[in-house]
């Protein structure tokens, strides 16, 4: 399959970027740079012009039409609620709710019947912590899209999102916001994508943890 994998940069997207490829799949890379296409997912007119992109290359040269996209990127605030402003709180949304959903209500009509999406979430969805509250709100947010955009994506495509709690090679940064939690390597987190790509569920949400 050809799958567009955006965020391909961070710890997740290489991991994620090495499991497709050793999987026999084919990856574009979308990111805000060092990417095969320049995107800024917060941007809904720079995802268009993505989608424009993508349908000029598969109008070129149909073996490269897209069959997947892969979300390994968003970004939240990390602030006592206290002190949280509405701007932050917009700022969360965006970054990693209203972005992700963007990709997947443009791409409704640019990817082929059979495409799917794989979005990103996390543990706090679940277990939150102190001065999560906004990663906690969006990460349930784009898991509850998920389940109901299952019911309304045309034809035979399929959503899922992989939610993973802090990774192992990740402690180092994260080790003491996370105190307690079992970390995982990364790669598990990668092979739930490969599920989500290659295999039939949709409106799944896959617990790494």
């Amino acid at each position: 399959m050809n799958v567009l994998l955006i965020g391909a940069n961070g710890t997740l997207g290489r991991a994620v970027h090495t499991a497709l490829r050793e999987r026999g799949h084919r990856v574009v890379t979308a990111s805000r740079k060092d990417a095969d296409i320049q995107v800024d997912i917060t941007d809904p007119g720079s995802v268009r012009a993505m989608y424009d992109e993508i349908g000029a290359r598969a109008a070129a040269d149909p073996a490269t039409a897209v069959d997947a996209l892969a979300v390994a990127a968003g970004s939240t605030p990390w602030r006592p609620l206290d002190r949280l402003t509405t701007e932050e709180v917009r700022e969360g949304l965006e970054g990693k709710a209203v972005s992700q959903i963007e990709l997947v209500r443009q791409g409704i009509h640019r990817l082929p019947a059979h495409a799917s999406y794989t979005l990103v979430t996390g543990v706090l969805a679940r277990e939150p912590l102190l001065t999560g509250s906004v990663a906690s709100l969006v990460n349930g947010a784009v898991e509850a899209f998920v389940r109901a955009a299952a019911i309304e994506l045309p034809g035979r495509q399929r959503i899922n999102a992989v939610s993973p709690t802090v990774f192992v090679e990740s402690l180092d940064v994260y080790g003491d916001t996370f105190a307690g939690f079992d970390a995982v390597p990364v790669a598990r987190a990668a092979h739930a994508y490969v599920k989500s790509v290659e295999g039939h569920r949709t409106g799944q949400i896959f617990r790494i943890e």
